[in-house]
């Protein structure tokens, strides 16, 4: 056994999740992705919140403390709860100056209006009410910057990302989201190896301490621009057919952030798993199939969305390809 595979299988958490609800393929259940990731204290508040003991979702919080990368990405999940924002009122109620149950309600209010079930403006005041109980936290802005990323004008977009990057300079999830963001311009120009989002993405990772994950961000630059090409109609479906990691300039970006993870790996970050699934996607459309194993054994059973779906593609079939390959070329 190899030392990945064996780290990796040491990484599975204790805790089982549970069986699949009733009339719900087991098939099926075992294919879903899980945005809590390998956060087990998440997943047990997010179960417990939606029967509607929201005191789970009080004492996770209350412990995550001032770690905003994992604060963030812990609201945010338990904001995808269908019954969220009415468990969240109900927390309010009871603990009526809460920040932490404002910030809940305010995610939720978020996702809500991402999913057109509740008005923008609405989820807006939402967020601009829990940032004022909590004027040093950088999640309700980071609430705000999701839905404008998704409705919002630029110069709403950058307003809500420099709010969170002053509360923050290193938040991971902003980061992506203006990534996502920027990627997205000029897709009718086709290919530009000088466009923007590599500057931003370049700018940050220069800016970012030597340990910050933030070093991988140029390959989620590199990941999110073939997703806006590829949609447009700039090359083939296949990522690893289109060239888009071969070139020269995508060789060096892969090598240092493969570099980067080789010395630092920071077992310890809640969203170390997307990076993960980014670099191994790109490693393995580069061709690196040695490199690529490496990574899906960190991976396990961890696959995210994104990237495997891009442009519009299985993600599930692609993940499992992907890593047949690579475990099979290692």
């Amino acid at each position: 056994m190899s030392r990945n595979t064996r780290r990796a299988r040491e990484e599975v958490p204790a805790v089982s999740p549970p069986p699949p609800p009733l009339g719900r393929g087991r098939r099926r259940a075992s294919q879903a992705f899980d945005e809590a990731l390998d956060d087990a204290d998440l997943m047990a508040a997010r179960a417990a919140l939606a029967q509607g003991r929201w005191q789970n979702a009080r004492s996770l919080l209350v412990h995550t403390g001032d770690d905003w990368d994992r604060r963030g990405h812990r609201v945010t999940v338990l904001a995808l709860e269908s019954s969220c924002a009415a468990w969240a009122r109900e927390w309010l109620l009871a603990e009526p100056e809460s920040a932490d149950a404002s910030v809940l309600l305010a995610l939720a209010q978020v996702r809500r209006a991402l999913h057109g079930k509740a008005k923008p403006d609405r989820a807006r005041e939402a967020c601009q009410a829990a940032a004022a109980r909590a004027p040093a936290d950088p999640t309700p802005w980071l609430g705000l910057l999701m839905l404008e990323c998704a409705v919002g004008g630029d110069q709403d977009v950058v307003r809500g990302f420099e709010a969170v990057r002053g509360r923050y300079a290193d938040h991971h999830h902003a980061h992506h989201l203006m990534v996502a963001r920027l990627a997205g311009r000029r897709a009718e120009a086709g290919p530009d190896p000088l466009h923007e989002v590599y500057d931003f993405a370049n700018w940050a990772a220069e800016q970012a301490p030597a340990d910050s994950p933030l070093a991988i961000l140029p390959v989620i630059a590199h990941a999110e621009r073939y997703r806006v090409l590829a949609a447009a109609g700039h090359g083939p479906a296949d990522p690893a057919a289109s060239g888009h990691w071969t070139g020269r300039r995508a060789r060096q970006v892969m090598k240092a952030a493969f570099d980067w993870w080789l010395e630092w790996e920071l077992e310890g970050h809640p969203r170390r798993l997307i990076d993960l699934n980014f670099l191994a996607h790109a490693k393995f459309c580069e061709g690196r199939g040695a490199e690529a194993a490496a990574l899906f054994h960190r991976i396990g059973r961890h696959a995210t969305p994104a990237p495997w779906s891009y442009p519009d593609r299985d993600p599930h079939t692609a993940f499992a390809a992907a890593r047949a390959g690579a475990l099979g070329t290692a």
